[in-house]
C-alpha cells in the first residue's frame, strides 16, 4: 500500500469560486523578467552608429559659396535643390548625413540658414552638398 492510495485516482479539483486561469495567463506567470530595467535599450543606444561631421575641404567650401551665392541670386524663382547636410545627434556624439528635395523659400542671412517651401530649416554650417535638381 502506498502513501497517497487514497487519493489518487480522486477528480481534479476545480474552485467554485476562482475561475480557471488561460493557458496564457498561466504561461505567462513563468515568463522571463526584465532584472535589469533599461539594459537593452542602454545596449541598444550604444550599438546604435553614428557619423562624425564631415570638415569640407577649401576647394569644396568654395563650390558651396558660389552655389549659395548663385542661389541667392535667384530666390524669388524659388529653384529646386537638393541639399545634404549634417544633423547632430542628441543623445551621443556624431550625427548623420540628411539629403532633402525640396524648393527653396528664403536665405536668412542673420540666421545662417535656408528655408525650403516645406517648411524645413536648414543651418548653412552644417550642408555637405547643395545641388540643383
Amino acid at each position: 500500500m502506498s502513501r497517497y492510495d487514497d487519493i489518487i485516482n480522486l477528480p481534479h479539483h476545480v474552485s467554485t469560486n476562482h475561475p480557471r486561469m488561460s493557458m496564457h495567463d498561466r504561461a505567462a506567470q513563468f515568463a522571463p523578467f526584465a532584472a535589469l530595467v533599461g539594459y537593452d535599450d542602454a545596449v541598444a543606444e550604444i550599438a546604435r552608429l553614428t557619423e562624425s561631421r564631415p570638415e569640407l575641404d577649401e576647394q569644396e567650401q568654395r563650390e558651396l559659396n558660389a552655389r549659395l551665392c548663385e542661389l541667392a541670386d535667384h530666390i524669388q524663382d524659388h529653384p529646386e535643390v537638393r541639399i545634404k547636410y549634417f544633423v547632430p545627434d542628441e543623445r551621443k556624439s556624431g550625427g548623420a548625413i540628411v539629403e532633402v528635395c525640396g524648393s527653396v523659400k528664403k536665405l536668412v542671412a542673420a540666421d545662417g540658414t535656408i528655408v525650403l517651401t516645406d517648411g524645413t530649416v536648414i543651418p548653412i554650417s552644417d550642408i555637405v552638398e547643395l545641388s540643383d535638381i
